[in-house]
């Protein structure tokens, strides 16, 4: 498998192209974090160890240059999470398809697999799942390649959806980190103050305490570049209604001066064009 060189084997996650790690990822790439997580799935395993855990990470699995966020392998399993999702989408199913192809095909050069052979090959066997950080009652529990086709096929994927057990677990704790930075960043008040606010938040209620007290600075720093870059996407949408929105107007103003006769005054009084905004748009005309 393609992995990054660090202290644990293969501890790297990537997500899509260019983007740098969630929280989600950073916090399961750590070897103690990731075996709870494998528990929090396996509860009866108790005698894992972390020496027992792969991770494994595939690079450019879709064309558009998406990544899995988190593969890893545990003895004989092969477990793959696509990062925690907050919108339901039923095409998880289809990317984990791609996602589980592209690991057996890496698994599969790396053990020099011979796929033409008469003999049976060995491979782990395949377990996937969605964490999904928003309780709605009407989330499946679990996600189907054939719900994207409407009925039976040659092929299947099931993705279990994973959600808040209440039994305080680390995915509980990951979900409820979520739900305080959804409610934090309501404020708007700037990327580090509303980091600042869930990091103390999470530690008040008890949530990820080590993980923060080990990690606080990077965690924030991952925060605040996540931030200031949902920040600057909705800035763009902005900016690209705007000028939609400029267009329709010079557009409106032609139509009445032209159609209607009327003055560029009157036109502009008409669309309701603040002082200042009529200033821009004699410019336009």
């Amino acid at each position: 498998m393609k992995t990054h060189s660090g202290s644990f084997r293969g501890a790297s996650f990537i997500g899509p192209a260019g983007r740098k790690d969630s929280v989600f990822t950073y916090l399961f790439r750590q070897p103690e974090y990731t075996r709870e997580l494998y528990l929090s799935l396996h509860p009866e395993d108790t005698d894992v160890t972390e020496a027992d855990i792969k991770l494994v990470t595939l690079e450019n699995v879709l064309t558009v240059g998406q990544y899995n966020d988190l593969g890893l392998q545990v003895r004989d399993k092969l477990i793959v999470l696509a990062e925690a999702q907050s919108t339901f989408s039923v095409n998880i199913a289809l990317r984990m398809l791609l996602y589980l192809a592209g690991t057996y095909k890496e698994y599969a050069e790396e053990h020099s697999l011979d796929l033409y052979g008469t003999k049976p090959v060995q491979i782990p066997r395949p377990e996937l799942y969605v964490v999904y950080t928003r309780d709605k009652k009407d989330t499946p529990e679990v996600i189907r390649l054939s719900d994207l086709y409407g009925g039976d096929g040659s092929a299947e994927i099931t993705v279990k959806v994973i959600r808040s057990s209440g039994t305080g677990n680390i995915v509980d704790q990951y979900v409820r980190f979520c739900e305080i930075a959804d409610e934090e960043r309501k404020e708007q008040d700037g990327s580090e103050k509303a980091a600042e606010r869930i990091i103390r938040r999470c530690k008040e209620e008890g949530v990820l305490v080590a993980f923060l007290d080990k990690r606080e600075k990077e965690v924030r720093d991952i925060m605040v570049a996540l931030f200031d870059e949902e920040w600057i996407a909705k800035m763009h949408d902005r900016s690209m209604k705007e000028e939609g929105r400029e267009e329709e107007r010079v557009s409106a103003l032609k139509n009445l001066m032209k159609n209607a006769g009327w003055t560029i005054e009157q036109a502009m009084a008409a669309l309701g064009l603040s002082p200042e905004e009529q200033k821009k748009y004699l410019h336009l005309l």
